[in-house]
């Protein structure tokens, strides 16, 4: 028993070579370890691994010979927490630097334990999150920043940031700076454009979202930043099937009146810089509610979508084809030559629309009535030319369709 006044009681316990140090470890929990760098068996890197295998939670103090002092230093940097030098200390003095590394090792295990603690909470957020030091290497990746990038943290860490974190304009495919290096070189938090997708280490992209903030030290230093993002493909592809849904008709799929409206604008602007026309068809179907009200929906459904197949096969890339609702479409020409190529295309239209449609059991004839409109001679604007259109197609149907 060691207890100098004032101070802790210590149980000693010696042993003469490390295999016997080993099965005495194994069998009694110890607080402190003396190694004595250079006697039989020590020799310190490997010995003290095996004695931090046996006795993770333990301190190490060194005990040495100045001629032994190279090893000492290195068994310090592997993980010692105090040494002794032989001949320089008198017995009672011995207390000392082991409450010392008793002490040192409660703080080794307390800053383990809140790093543990750190990255298991990081681990369990389901953000990533990236750190990386003031030269823009990585420190660290959460599980959901290995999923998200692809790249496993080992692999990644000391890196540089670009290597791992590839941003990309999702339309214009430009490189989009790292905002952890103006999160740094700028002292502030900062953010990626909108439209950015991570290329992952496989090359698939996914659109993300992102915080990327400064790390400072205790005057305000910087010293690094983090990055916290999250995968919004699904929220992504989820606004852009609504705006899809919001601007084409259900069930055949073709733009609507909104839609329409739009690119109608669109081609009245570039007619008249081109100085060419547009022509809008305002096509009705004859006899479509009967069919509808006689064979059910789902007949009608598969009907309009046989006729918005033919239309879309009869016209160019540039043009556009819509269904109003109900029985009426609207095909909208751009940049045409003169009015009896409109002529030829409705004529078309009409032939097209009007042969047999084969759905399920039945055959089902619709013949149509079309009424044209152009720019600039029937209108300045896509709401004159839709409304003589569709003035045209009732003039149709009232000469007998």
């Amino acid at each position: 028993m060691l207890r100098p006044p004032g101070s802790h009681a210590f149980e000693l316990a010696q042993v003469e070579a490390v295999s016997e140090a080993m099965t005495h470890l194994t069998e009694h929990v110890m607080h402190v370890i003396l190694l004595d760098l250079g006697s039989a068996g020590v020799e310190g890197k490997d010995t003290l691994r095996q004695v931090r295998q046996a006795a993770p939670r333990a301190s190490i103090v060194l005990l040495f010979s100045l001629a032994a002092e190279p090893m000492a230093r290195q068994a310090m940097r592997d993980g010692a927490q105090d040494y002794l030098i032989k001949g320089e200390m008198q017995s009672q003095e011995l207390v000392r630097p082991l409450e010392n590394a008793i002490e040192l090792k409660a703080i080794e295990e307390s800053l383990f334990e809140e790093k543990e603690r750190a990255q298991v909470t990081l681990d369990s957020i389901g953000d990533a999150v990236i750190s990386a030091d003031v030269e823009g290497r990585i420190t660290f990746l959460n599980l959901m920043a290995e999923r998200l990038t692809g790249w496993p943290a080992p692999e990644a860490s000391g890196l540089k940031m670009d290597e791992v974190f590839r941003i990309e304009d999702a339309t214009t495919r430009v490189t989009i700076p790292n905002p952890m290096n103006q999160a740094v070189a700028l002292n502030r938090v900062g953010h990626l454009p909108a439209n950015c997708v991570l290329v992952r280490s496989d090359g698939h992209e996914i659109f993300i979202e992102d915080s990327a903030a400064p790390i400072h030290n205790r005057i305000g230093g910087v010293t690094g930043s983090v990055i916290v993002f999250r995968d919004v493909s699904t929220a992504g592809a989820l606004a852009e099937e609504t705006m899809h849904a919001s601007q084409h008709d259900f069930p055949t799929g073709l733009p609507n009146r909104l839609l329409l409206s739009d690119r109608l604008g669109q081609a009245i602007a570039l007619a008249r810089r081109r100085a060419t026309s547009v022509a809008v068809l305002f096509m009705d179907l004859d006899g479509f509610k009967h069919i509808n009200d006689s064979l059910g929906h789902l007949v009608g459904d598969k009907l309009l979508q046989s006729i918005a197949k033919r239309l879309t096969a009869l016209i160019r890339t540039p043009d556009t084809v819509s269904r109003q609702g109900g029985d009426e479409f609207v095909v909208l020409l751009q940049d045409i030559g003169t009015s009896e190529d409109v002529s030829i295309v409705a004529k078309r239209i009409i032939q097209a629309v009007s042969q047999v449609h084969s759905i399920g059991e039945h055959e089902l004839y619709v013949p149509a009535s079309i009424g044209v409109s152009l720019y600039p001679q029937d209108g300045l604007d896509a709401e004159a030319l839709m409304k003589n259109a569709d003035t045209a197609m009732y003039r149709a149907k009232d000469l007998g369709r």
